[in-house]
């Protein structure tokens, strides 16, 4: 048996591909994503969805968040004191600010925002997936540590 990958490799690896993408196929990527997730049969008719600025190639959300049903609210995250994300409600033209990775985020106090277990639906960036099919992300374990409230239910996020 092999040994397991080198997950700060694979990252690179994943990213590197990523940002070769041609902006068209991003840009096609990201409406057939709209289309997948505004289709889903357990999306929400009300309530927030957190989502996220797209960084460094990650497929955007700005389709979906366009399209979504007037009963949602889109959220970005922010980065909390306490490793965790808060989530904000967000359209475009409101103020941003960038945290300390250089990702824009709501103009607003974290400790005032809403955590994730206050979403209805929540919509992960992702570098891509290890052999395992478990979520790489960008290595930081912000998601991780914010929805570690899911950890022992079924299925865990």
């Amino acid at each position: 048996m092999s040994p397991p990958p080198d997950r700060t490799a694979l990252r690179q690896s994943l990213r590197e591909r990523r940002r070769a993408l041609p902006a068209a196929i991003r840009i096609a990527a990201a409406e057939a994503l709209a289309q997948r997730l505004l289709a889903l049969p357990f999306l929400p008719a009300s309530g927030y969805v957190g989502g996220y600025w797209a960084m460094d190639g990650e497929i955007a959300l700005h389709s979906f968040q366009l399209r979504l049903p007037p009963g949602l609210v889109y959220c970005l995250p922010l980065l909390h004191a306490d490793g965790r994300l808060r989530f904000a409600p967000w359209r475009a033209g409101d103020p941003l600010v960038s945290n300390r990775f250089g990702i824009p985020e709501p103009d607003v106090s974290a400790d005032g925002a809403l955590r994730a277990d206050d979403m209805a639906l929540l919509v992960l960036p992702l570098v891509g997936f290890d052999p395992a099919c478990h979520r790489l992300g960008m290595g930081g374990g912000w998601y991780d540590r914010s929805l570690a409230f899911r950890q022992h239910t079924a299925p865990p996020p």
